[in-house]
């Protein structure tokens, strides 16, 4: 078989850590201007820094959030769910106004119906 590599490697024999940062769905249950609540079906590490896309309505922003707290909140027979808070750092502007909007439009919209 033909090396399709275009750099040669090292071999480290297993002597560097790296992580894997892998996309799994969340269900945002809380969402502020500062950050959010989310449940997923795995563990977050705690401090760990994570980038979320969120879907605001038609709009889509990805924000950066550092997990503040991390613990089981349900366990069903075949699923245990995780709840985290979720503290959003290095915001941009055009982020944070799109995040604020978008809460403003559902307090507006309750508070109809209420």
């Amino acid at each position: 078989m033909r090396n399709r590599r275009q750099t040669s490697r090292v071999d480290l024999s297993g002597s560097l850590e790296a992580e894997v940062l892998v996309l799994q769905p969340a269900r945002v249950t809380e969402l502020g201007s500062d950050g959010m609540q989310i449940e997923t079906a795995t563990a977050l590490q705690l401090n760990a820094i994570f980038e979320f896309r969120l879907r605001l309505g038609a709009r889509s922003v990805v924000v950066k959030g550092r997990v503040a707290h991390s613990r089981i909140s349900e366990v069903d027979r075949d699923l245990v769910t995780y709840r985290s808070g979720i503290e959003f750092v290095e915001v941009p502007e055009r982020v944070a106004s799109a995040i604020n909007g978008f809460v403003d439009g559902i307090r507006r919209e309750r508070g109809r119906w209420e």
